[in-house]
């Protein structure tokens, strides 16, 4: 790959302490300003959510309710046919409450996904589901609409359960829950996990609570000392499935699930299904209704290049990448904690803004730099694989691996940060002598080309503003897939 010569840096600003992530450097990145994303404010497991605060809206009858609504500004950027491709159907087709859908609208979901057509009336029926979707395609909403629909005001116990393997995305889905319950009239969301305060989630139990969204860990706890009381829980979701099944996680989900009713339902949702969710699915699940919009692997709005370098050529090579692309927010992957930290403070040496987040971070660090960064407060994260599962920050258009990942399911995640929602993305790796091996496996098995990084990326690829219309992404689509 060409490289420009590195140009003299000035003073780095440095803010807040080192050890809570939020490295910042004077930001000469071009490209616009960040898009701050709409859910502004994260609860955690021990604080109360603000859907206790949550109130109906009054509508009387025969008034025209959408009037009322207070809708986000239209997303006018070019959708990928991973949503389009829908049978257009819309939200009112599934009898939903109107309180719920005056929270989706709200949400500035206009029509339902690929994923949300095929799950939402099935989940409404009480089936048990398994469901392959792409990443950034609507699976949070596939299940907590149907969810939040089946839950019941009169009843004081906990009706539903939500486990997913880490906190960032357990924090993520119940910001998403009370938002999308915010005229329901009461819905009351709790968000447990590990490296919180288990005093506080107990005495939030103590009150009413309808909906948990946990990591195994920690609610395995609750359960066992007879703080989460689960035995008429109706329905259990499972989001990143295939994660929550591996070897990491599989006891602590069959112990919570011995806790449940017989008579529950179980949904699984992942973009990958290994041979661990075939053999669950066996034990668990009874005759389950099986969702694949999988045909193809990687996202379509994604474009992946490569660029051939040595170890020490990474860091310069990463700079050039700055000063070239139009970078809105970017996602710098590692495949250490300690590379993690050391690349952060090059990245800042360097004269860019940059956060880091990784797994031995103590937990109120990583709440704060996961809700600033999707707030728009910094321009560059740097992570290892933590920040892999599900986790959804509209404004993001660039992943690098700087470390190339080592398998297939990986790579398929991290480069699922961008390109959220059917928008366009662009991923670059970063390829030593060693991973040459690698890139040529992971292509194969994902059935993609990663092509070699050409001296200047066409910024209709991965800028949102180069395109005004869908026909303009159907032409990108059929060029990149003859």
């Amino acid at each position: 790959m060409a490289t420009a010569k590195m140009e003299n840096v000035g003073a780095v600003v440095m803010g807040i302490s080192k050890q809570n992530g939020q490295l910042r450097g004077l930001s000469s990145q071009s490209g616009p300003t960040i898009q701050s994303n709409p859910f502004a404010r994260v609860s955690t497991g021990g604080q109360k959510p603000a859907a206790d605060s949550q109130e109906g809206p009054g509508i009387r009858f025969g008034e025209d309710w959408k009037k009322s609504l207070q809708l986000p500004p239209k997303d006018k950027r070019v959708k990928t046919s991973d949503v389009t491709a829908t049978k257009g159907n819309e939200f009112e087709d599934y009898c939903l409450k109107r309180e719920l859908l005056m929270g989706i609208f709200e949400m500035g979901w206009e029509k339902p996904s690929p994923v949300q057509e095929e799950s939402i009336p099935i989940a409404l029926s009480g089936r048990d589901i398994l469901a392959r979707a792409k990443n950034g395609t609507g699976k949070s909403g596939a299940y907590l609409i149907p969810m939040l629909e089946r839950i019941d005001l009169k009843k004081d116990y906990i009706q539903a359960l939500v486990m997913v393997p880490t906190r960032e995305l357990a924090l993520q889905v119940s910001q998403i829950s009370i938002q999308l319950s915010k005229h329901l009239g009461g819905v009351k969301v709790m968000a447990t996990t590990g490296g919180t305060n288990l005093r506080d989630d107990i005495m939030r139990l103590d009150e009413i609570v309808h909906v948990v969204i946990a990591t195994p860990g920690r609610i395995l706890d609750l359960i066992k000392k007879g703080v989460a009381k689960v035995g008429k829980v109706q329905i259990m979701i499972m989001d990143e499935a295939d994660k929550l099944l591996s070897q990491d996680f599989v006891v602590l989900i069959e112990d919570i699930i011995s806790f449940l009713d017989k008579n529950r339902q179980i949904l699984l949702y992942s973009a990958t299904f290994p041979i661990s969710v075939q053999k669950f699915m066996a034990k668990h699940l009874r005759k389950p209704y099986e969702i694949n919009l999988m045909e193809e692997l990687t996202l379509k709005g994604i474009t992946q290049y490569y660029a051939y370098v040595t170890e020490r050529q990474k860091v310069h090579c990463l700079n050039t990448l700055f000063s070239r692309l139009q970078i809105n927010q970017s996602i710098i992957f590692c495949n250490s904690t300690q590379r993690v930290e050391l690349l952060a403070k090059k990245i800042t040496q360097l004269g860019y803004s940059c956060f880091y987040i990784h797994a031995k971070m103590m937990q109120e660090y990583r709440n704060r730099v996961f809700h600033d960064f999707r707030n728009g407060l910094c321009r560059n994260l740097v992570c290892t694989d933590l920040f892999t599962r599900g986790i959804d920050i509209q404004a993001v258009n660039v992943v690098i691996n700087f470390d190339f990942p080592r398998n297939a399911e990986t790579y398929l995640h991290r480069i699922g940060r961008s390109g959220r929602f059917g928008h366009l993305g662009l991923a670059i790796n970063l390829i030593t002598a060693e991973d040459r091996f690698n890139l040529k496996a992971i292509e194969d098995q994902l059935v993609t080309d990663i092509k070699p990084i050409p001296s200047s990326i066409d910024k209709s690829l991965y800028v949102a503003e180069f395109h005004s219309n869908n026909d303009e992404v159907e032409e990108h689509e059929t060029q990149e897939n003859p």
